[in-house]
């Protein structure tokens, strides 16, 4: 044997010894860290999967209760969405709620529910922006435009997302009051605005037809 296969050989079972005492010491340290890292790694994928389970059935509840509401089935479809327990579909089902209550006749009540969406700290922003515009379109046949401009004044600029059924509600209750200038003039807003979905467009030129007769002379 070489000097030098000889110190290789040395080296190794001296490194050998190293790893026994180490092992000797720390093993059970080593083996309850791996136990960790294993039960962690089962515990998330477990919570993911439970996390998944639960999405699947609320969305399966969610799409019921939709399809009750769509046959007219309203009482059937409002306990159906109350059914849904999840954070998501949750947020969703109330406002579906709350315009089920709207379909019914229940104005005040759908408002209400609306209302408690919007200011609910848990509520995600878009969707309680969608609860004040629902709320905005219940309120039309009742409320003054000055009342909604307080509502949904925030809505009202060129940069904002939900301009659009903002200012057909302005436009409507203008119209609805007589002001047929203020009504006139959220109507040519929302017509020359190339963002304005089409079939809002459409229903803005049918009722420009009616504003336009009603403006003063000039």
């Amino acid at each position: 044997m070489s000097d030098e296969s000889l110190i290789r050989e040395v080296d190794e079972e001296v490194r050998q010894d190293e790893y026994k005492k180490v092992w000797d010491r720390f093993g059970n340290v080593f083996v309850g860290m791996a136990v960790l890292v294993l039960a962690a790694v089962g515990g998330y994928e477990g919570w993911k999967y439970y996390q998944r389970n639960q999405a699947e059935q609320a969305g399966v509840i969610y799409a019921e209760a939709v399809t009750k509401a769509k046959d007219g089935k309203l009482d059937d479809a409002l306990a159906a969405f109350k059914a849904v327990k999840h954070p998501g579909y949750g947020q969703l089902a109330r406002v579906r709620e709350a315009a089920v209550l709207a379909e019914k006749g229940e104005a005040d009540k759908a408002v209400t529910a609306f209302d408690a969406i919007a200011t609910d700290a848990t509520t995600l922003p878009a969707i309680a922006d969608v609860a004040r515009i629902r709320a905005g379109y219940v309120l039309v046949d009742t409320q003054s435009p000055d009342q909604l401009l307080a509502r949904l004044g925030r809505y009202d600029k060129d940069t904002e997302v939900w301009r659009h059924p903002a200012r057909e509600i302005f436009a409507l209750s203008a119209y609805r009051t007589g002001d047929y200038t203020m009504a006139d003039r959220y109507l040519n807003a929302l017509f020359t605005d190339p963002e304005t979905p089409d079939a809002m467009r459409q229903r803005v030129q049918m009722l420009m037809q009616l504003v336009q007769p009603k403006l003063p002379k000039t």
